[in-house]
């Protein structure tokens, strides 16, 4: 390359100064350029104009297909949701077959789990149990989306009057614990008597909503005063129609992360409050009423106690670890570069 430098002397003020002509007459100082076409400047400075640009969602699930930490969240939640759709595929013993002879009897053929102190198989009820606990969590997540999405993207788009009025009836709500709240309302004699898998969830949304109103709220006002959107108002579109267009698909993506999150966190609180006594009724199976039923067994056989509670740790953590891999992905903020 050497070759096709282009010498160049150094014709500085000092070099030229009559003062130093004398000492630097005998030597040249040469600088040596490349030529612009042998550098990589044009490579790295290149544009391709040619592909259309990526969307959020596009470019979000380019970068999940290439997480671990999403593959696996996702296949565990594919195994969990085929579970409890289709339960007899992996258990073979009827969960509600329960024999005295066999109580508290260890692992067998057939039995790889054990039985229960009233002699039911534990790896059909933790099989079984997957269907409640998980429908709770699901429903529970599709309440607490439809109510605090609505509330939260009307109090942040209208403002006013209606921001102020929401807003305050959020704060109430959300100033009760989740668990304490349904604890609470749960000993109601119109709950209490009629204990089953939408109680639970009708009591979970009530005191779930605020949540997902505030991240609404907060994600809408971000967006509603955005470029498209005054594009679309001055092209003739409403204001309603410019909310719904608009404003909330483009606000879905810290929604989508909260929720996935909280659907683990409502699986928990159904678990608390069966192992209390006062959520799903005990001729319901779940993970929660498993670990009721298995409390007088913890000395002596803890596995019992501790199989539904795996199943529930796993569950969960796969959800979270969802919600930690859809955020690095759709917050641009967060994702890792």
């Amino acid at each position: 390359m050497s070759e096709n430098l282009t010498p160049d002397k150094d014709l500085s003020p000092a070099a030229t100064s009559p003062a130093r002509q004398g000492k630097v007459s005998s030597r040249v100082i040469e600088h040596y350029v490349a030529p612009l076409e042998e550098t990589p400047l044009a490579a790295v400075d290149s544009v391709d104009v040619s592909t259309a640009p990526l969307s959020l969602w596009a470019e979000a699930w380019r970068n999940l297909r290439k997480q671990p930490l999403f593959i696996i969240s996702t296949l565990l939640i594919l195994l969990v949701l085929v579970v409890a759709i289709f339960p007899q595929l992996f258990a073979s013993v009827d969960p509600t077959s329960c024999d005295l002879g066999n109580s508290a009897e260890g692992p067998r053929s057939g039995h790889p789990l054990g039985f229960t102190l009233q002699g039911c198989d534990v790896y059909s009820r933790v099989i079984y149990g997957t269907r409640a606990s998980l429908m709770v969590g699901v429903f529970t997540t599709i309440g607490v989306l439809i109510i605090g999405g609505i509330m939260g993207a009307l109090a942040g788009y209208y403002g006013g009057w209606i921001d102020v009025i929401l807003a305050r009836l959020g704060d109430v709500f959300f100033a009760l614990p989740l668990i304490l709240g349904s604890i609470v309302m749960m000993q109601l004699p119109a709950f209490r008597e009629n204990r089953s898998v939408w109680t639970v969830v009708l009591v979970l949304v009530i005191f779930g909503w605020p949540q997902i109103a505030r991240i609404t709220r907060g994600a809408v006002i971000e967006n509603r005063n955005a470029d498209f959107v005054t594009a679309s108002k001055a092209l003739g579109l409403s204001r309603f129609k410019a909310l719904v267009r608009h404003v909330v698909p483009n606000s879905l993506a810290p929604i989508i992360v909260v929720a996935s999150i909280s659907l683990g966190t409502f699986i928990v609180a159904e678990a608390t409050l069966s192992f209390l006594g006062i959520g799903l009724p005990f001729s319901v199976m779940s993970w929660g009423n498993d670990i009721a039923s298995a409390q007088p067994q913890v000395r002596n056989n803890p596995a019992v106690l501790l199989w539904p509670a795996v199943a529930l740790s796993i569950t969960v953590l796969s959800f979270i670890m969802l919600g930690d891999a859809l955020r690095d992905a759709l917050d641009p903020k967060a994702r890792k570069r």
